[in-house]
């Protein structure tokens, strides 16, 4: 597909949904189809045909939360006030910011800190993906690129779906209603979604599509303990909290990243001489390692470098911060092994994002 210059963007013409749907479902496609309208945009994500996230602009956390609290009612691990907790970090923490969709970056988190599974994940993403298609499919006038890199692709991936079923789910009737009866769980689901979708491959008739209904989300069936959260939020015991050691001269720039990360989540500390870093990183054995480049005495090249050495800190995540990252500076941070890099100034999306491409 051909990206459009943002300057057409204004441009709106007759669009045929299932058309542009149908051209993101080959196996050699993957990245985002973005399309436009007087009313939001849509952003369809797909990996190599399969659609992995779909979202709404003007509806991005509305159906998260709403799914959420039926999932509630039936997974012991998600507390009453998880809606107020992710709506302080995801929505009003990185309002304005440039981050695409801080909605997918809350499931992961939501996964990460083991109030969801990864498959209840999947089953979540399912669910939001038919409610975007089903306002998808009503559009007839807008305009769209394709973007080939995109958000998620150094994102987890929780589901790949079929794009064609999930049209026929939101279209016809009929087979909801076959999904309502055959879905005891999320596993069987699973099942049924690729088995239907290889018989209907091998046929070479194409069904009638009726107009649209209204919304009708699918029933949830899960096998869990009714038990609901307390009002308070407390981390189970077993629940993970990682270890970020932040180097860096400035107070400030440790400051903001402290405030950015959830004391729930991440415990944050702050280190501004390269040389006791180092000392401290040993002791520590951090989960990640925020890492300046423009350091003093020992700059953030060369206590990478001596970091890799050690055995234990191989593999352990580490990322580069700096004002500006050009082409020689990412050579010299593949040479001493980074991980990863993230350019000052820096927002909370964009420091979320970097962290959970590596703790997920």
């Amino acid at each position: 597909m051909k990206t459009l210059p943002i300057s057409r963007y204004r441009f709106f013409q007759k669009l045929q949904p299932l058309p542009l749907l149908k051209k993101i479902t080959g196996k050699s496609v993957t990245g985002c189809l973005q399309v436009f309208s007087t009313s939001g945009s849509w952003s369809i994500y797909v990996d190599e045909g399969k659609l992995i996230y779909a979202s709404y602009s003007e509806k991005m956390f509305e159906p998260l939360y709403r799914n959420l609290q039926r999932l509630s009612e039936q997974i012991s691990t998600l507390p009453d006030g998880i809606k107020d907790q992710l709506r302080a970090i995801f929505e009003t923490g990185i309002e304005n910011q440039a981050i695409p969709n801080p909605d997918y970056l809350a499931i992961c988190w939501l996964v990460n800190q083991k109030y969801i599974s990864s498959s209840q994940a999947a089953m979540l993403i399912e669910q939001l993906a038919l409610e975007v298609l089903e306002s998808f499919l009503n559009l007839e006038e807008g305009s769209y690129e394709f973007i080939p890199e995109s958000f998620l692709d150094d994102m987890p991936k929780f589901c790949h779906l079929n794009v064609r079923l999930l049209v026929e789910l939101c279209l016809t009737p009929q087979n909801e209603a076959v999904y309502r009866q055959t879905s005891p769980n999320y596993q069987s689901h699973t099942s049924q979604f690729f088995q239907i979708n290889e018989l209907q491959s091998k046929a070479k008739t194409t069904p009638k599509l009726p107009k649209i209904h209204g919304s009708k989300p699918a029933a949830y069936s899960i096998n869990t303990n009714e038990h609901r959260g307390q009002q308070i939020i407390q981390p189970p015991a077993d629940r993970k909290i990682y270890t970020i050691l932040c180097i860096d001269d400035s107070p400030t720039v440790l400051n903001a990243i402290k405030s950015y990360l959830d004391e729930q989540t991440f415990s944050v500390i702050g280190v501004t001489d390269s040389l006791k870093a180092l000392m401290q990183i040993i002791r520590i054995k951090p989960d990640i390692i925020l890492l300046d480049i423009s350091m003093p005495n020992l700059d953030g090249y060369e206590l990478c470098s001596l970091l890799r050495k050690h055995s234990y800190f191989k593999n352990t995540p580490v990322i580069m911060v700096s004002e500006k990252i050009g082409f020689l500076d990412r050579v010299k941070a593949k040479m001493v092994r980074a991980s990863g890099y993230l350019t000052k100034p820096f927002k909370q999306g964009d420091l979320l994002k970097v962290i959970f491409k590596h703790i997920v």
